[in-house]
């Protein structure tokens, strides 16, 4: 299996745009549009929807189990980054957009934003990272 980085692909550029531009949307628990709001997998599944027109499953758990898992070292913009923030493993997704940087929808009261996985509180809550091809 080839682990290097491979050249950009356009189609996962857009979905890393399309996801950026969301940015400053509130969270609300349960919301899957940027008219009233997102959860952390309401987010990502709308992003796969509208960029690759690939639907997802609406928990994080499930989304959890599609695709191919991934080292975290040879993570690709475009690869979906789990968390357990709730004491509860793939309570929380994001996705990966190089350098260390995610963006998600993290919690009540915040808006979809980039996150540092190297933040301790990132990097001690990581649960793993899938690759879900377009």
């Amino acid at each position: 299996m080839d682990h290097s980085a491979s050249q950009p692909d356009p189609v996962i550029n857009e979905l890393a745009v399309y996801a950026l531009s969301l940015s400053g949307t509130p969270y609300k628990y349960g919301g899957s549009s940027p008219e009233t709001g997102f959860d952390c997998s309401g987010f990502v599944g709308h992003v796969f929807k509208q960029s690759l027109g690939k639907t997802l499953p609406r928990s994080t758990v499930e989304i959890s189990r599609m695709g191919v898992s991934q080292n975290a070292k040879w993570l690709s913009p475009g690869d979906l980054v789990f968390y357990n923030t709730l004491n509860k493993d793939y309570s929380h997704v994001g996705i990966y957009l190089g350098d260390g940087q995610f963006v998600h929808s993290p919690s009540t009261g915040k808006s979809v934003t980039i996150g540092n996985m190297n933040e301790p509180y990132w990097r001690s809550r990581y649960n793993g990272a899938r690759r879900i091809k377009p």
